[in-house]
């Protein structure tokens, strides 16, 4: 038998076991909707470049979701794309991570609040230095830098412009190539909407 909501622990949240993506708020479990193919494959470019820059340079390691990132003791989200440097690799445990130094995140339609508003607040707490959110709808990619304990728009980009990062220095993604390659991954496989 399952608690009831407000009643779930830290533990038993993390002894979930499911095939939704579950983020957990003050013994809440919050869950989140089955991500589209379209999602999907932007998700899985973002992780394939970032991953391919960091293995190259042997500077951490990344994942995609499904991995939980502790915001805090009574707070966990699962991020679409995260990264914890070397430097960092002791934050890094089997059925979490205490924080990220980069998360990547691609604004689901249901609650695109949730990515604008409410995760800048807890990756910030979390003390994640970047941020990028992935706007399917706009076709842009927004990056926040962490200053203090809050974020700034490092930039926003747009169709014919590359989103760069501040933390990986070098690290860029064309967001043309990225939702060009989403949107001909999706008619190659003969999605429709």
């Amino acid at each position: 038998m399952y608690p009831a909501q407000g009643n779930w622990s830290v533990e038993k949240y993390l002894d979930l076991n499911t095939n939704h993506l579950v983020e957990f708020n003050e013994g809440v479990l919050e869950f989140l909707p089955m991500p589209t193919e379209f999602h999907q494959c932007l998700m899985l470019f973002l992780y394939s470049a970032l991953n391919q820059f960091v293995l190259k340079r042997g500077l951490g390691m990344v994942l995609a979701a499904p991995m939980k990132v502790r915001i805090n003791p009574r707070k966990y989200r699962e991020p679409d794309v995260l990264l914890m440097l070397a430097a960092n690799a002791k934050r890094r445990h089997n059925k979490f991570w205490d924080g990220a130094d980069l998360v990547m995140e691609v604004v689901s339609p249901d609650n695109p609040d949730r990515d604008f508003e409410e995760k800048p607040v807890d990756y910030a707490l979390a003390r994640v230095p970047e941020y990028w959110i992935v706007d399917p709808e706009r076709r842009q990619i927004t990056v926040l830098t962490l200053k203090g304990n809050r974020y700034i728009e490092r930039g926003v980009y747009g169709n014919g412009r590359r989103a760069t990062s501040g933390l990986l220095k070098g690290f860029v993604v064309d967001v043309s190539k990225l939702f060009k390659t989403a949107d001909a991954a999706r008619k190659s496989g003969g999605a429709d909407d």
